[in-house]
């Protein structure tokens, strides 16, 4: 199992992931960057991305990385002239686009044809790619890898894909298949997101299909560390606007949480010290920043004797929001806790007004 680092990644995340016996898929020389000085092996790292720059793939081969997901031919060829440098020959996977669309957000979907990602399996660029990656004495192609889409909720949609894929593995005869991740999580109430065991047992299913031994490997990320977190705001100010609505301020927004304003995304909220309670009141749950669209939950509901000053915890906030954060308006960023059996440990401080100008360079 290769844990998709993207959803959440810290120094101790990445030792926590490695302590569990997970590799780390990283995206990005900073990700591996975070991984390394984790102390995770380089060779316990998937190195992926659809625009891996020459000094990301250098540093990745010259760490050693377990192997590298190959997502275009302008990478292919990067990957032999680093070799030409005297680098070694990397182990690759070929990233494949099955041409799978699923009902998620279009931003998030990754599988069909029209994708930036991978080598399209429809038009023939997938097996014209595996002819190159096999035939180059610069790289040890060993294997294939797919990802649809985040956050599906429909386990037929991995089932199709995986037995397209096990059928192409089959066609190439590689030794190792990814079949990514992007299992759904649920966010609200009304929401019904499959298992993993679920998701695990229909691809296990697809896998029977490989025709000799073959390592498979899957990447779940948000499924892993969504419902995993919380994020606790304080209520600052309560807005009554008679006949409209209620707005409910909190002292965060779209620069910790921006799934929201980017996909439309729901949340819940309630009050940690007063989980029992009945939440009655309709609010409208907005951010600090000077945006109307920072709205962290469009329409929830909260106890009606909600006050300036409580605190307003947003549930199943653990992937794609810390990693995803910024720091418009300057709104510096918010500490990450670990809690586990009754403890709490810092694992990421609380950004100060210092940090936001350590970067800047004096005339």
């Amino acid at each position: 199992m290769i844990y998709a680092s993207k959803a959440f990644l810290c120094t101790a995340m990445a030792k926590l992931v490695h302590d569990e016996g997970l590799l780390l898929d990283v995206a990005t020389g900073g990700e591996l960057f975070v991984a390394l000085h984790a102390g995770v092996p380089a060779d316990h790292c998937v190195l992926h991305g659809n625009n891996k720059s020459v000094d990301e793939l250098r540093m990745a081969m010259t760490a050693g990385v377990r192997h590298i997901v190959v997502d275009s031919f302008d990478e292919l060829a990067r990957i032999e002239s680093l070799v030409d440098e005297g680098l070694t020959a990397p182990r690759v996977q070929l990233r494949i686009t099955p041409g799978v669309y699923v009902h998620t957000h279009e931003y998030i979907s990754t599988g069909q044809d029209d994708s930036k990602f991978g080598f399209n399996l429809g038009n023939g660029d997938a097996r014209r790619a595996a002819g190159i990656a096999g035939a180059s004495k610069k790289m040890r192609f060993v294997g294939i890898h797919c990802h649809i889409g985040s956050n599906v909720f429909a386990v037929e949609n991995f089932t199709h894909a995986a037995r397209l894929m096990v059928d192409l593995a089959n066609e190439l005869g590689v030794e190792e298949v990814t079949f990514g991740g992007g299992l759904g999580v649920a966010y609200v109430g009304d929401e019904r997101a499959p298992s993993i065991t679920d998701w695990s047992r229909h691809l296990l299913d697809a896998a029977s299909g490989l025709q000799k031994p073959t390592k498979v490997f899957v990447e779940p990320g948000r499924s892993i560390v969504a419902s995993a977190a919380v994020t606790v705001y304080r209520v600052g100010t309560i807005k009554e606007i008679p006949g409209v609505r209620t707005y409910v301020s909190v002292d965060g927004g779209m620069s910790d949480n921006p799934r929201p304003v980017l996909y439309g995304s729901g949340y819940e909220a309630f009050v940690p010290t007063r989980t029992n309670s009945a939440r009655t009141k309709p609010v409208r749950v907005v951010g600090k920043h000077c945006e109307s669209g920072d709205i962290l939950i469009s329409e929830t509901e909260v106890p009606a004797d909600l006050v300036v000053g409580d605190l307003l915890v947003t549930p199943v906030t653990g992937a794609y929001g810390h990693s995803m954060g910024s720091n418009y308006n300057k709104v510096t960023r918010p500490p990450v806790v670990f809690v586990r059996s009754g403890g709490a440990r810092l694992v990421v401080r609380r950004e100060t007004f210092e940090d936001l100008v350590r970067a800047d360079v004096a005339e």
